[in-house]
């Protein structure tokens, strides 16, 4: 199985791609679709679906796996960050692929075993499952390989969107 995991946003969106095969993990890429600020949010919006449509396109995965929205105090970052995970959802369903979401505590509990976690614990989990030898440096792509192999983990028992 093939799965695109991915850590919504809507400045930074981390991505990865991971093959799944007879409980085996192969980390075939991973980045970030960024955004700049000062540019208008639908311009960033269409980016942000032409940089997902390229990878889905070139990587052909099976799964998409992306982050249940969190909540901060800040309603305008969390409306934002909606929109742009709007625009994720979209971009999946129009390539027609199956999409899964997972909550933080999901994806900790699935990468470490315990879904209280912290982050580090979550990354070097990550980097052991993955046999890679660094993680990237930006935490948005490291939580969408978490986010990816979450659905490994879980894809038996998860509901599609």
């Amino acid at each position: 199985m093939r799965i695109l995991g991915i850590d919504p946003g809507f400045a930074i969106t981390g991505y990865s791609i991971i093959d799944y095969i007879g409980n085996k993990f192969s980390l075939i890429t991973s980045g970030a679709v960024t955004t700049e600020a000062g540019v208008s949010f639908p311009l960033r919006l269409e980016k942000m679906y032409r940089d997902l449509d390229g990878i889905i396109k070139t990587y052909k995965p099976d799964a998409m796996s992306i982050e249940e929205l969190f909540f901060n105090n800040n309603a305008k970052t969390a409306i934002n960050v909606a929109q742009a995970r709007g625009v994720i959802l979209v971009v999946a369903r129009m390539n027609g692929l199956a999409t899964y979401e997972y909550t933080p505590l999901q994806v900790k509990q699935a990468v470490v075993g315990y879904g209280r976690a912290d982050k580090m614990q979550v990354q070097r989990m990550v980097k052991m499952i993955l046999n890679t030898d660094k993680l990237p440096k930006l935490d948005d792509i490291t939580d969408s390989m978490a986010i990816g192999i979450c659905h490994a983990h879980s894809a038996k028992f998860a509901e599609k969107l």
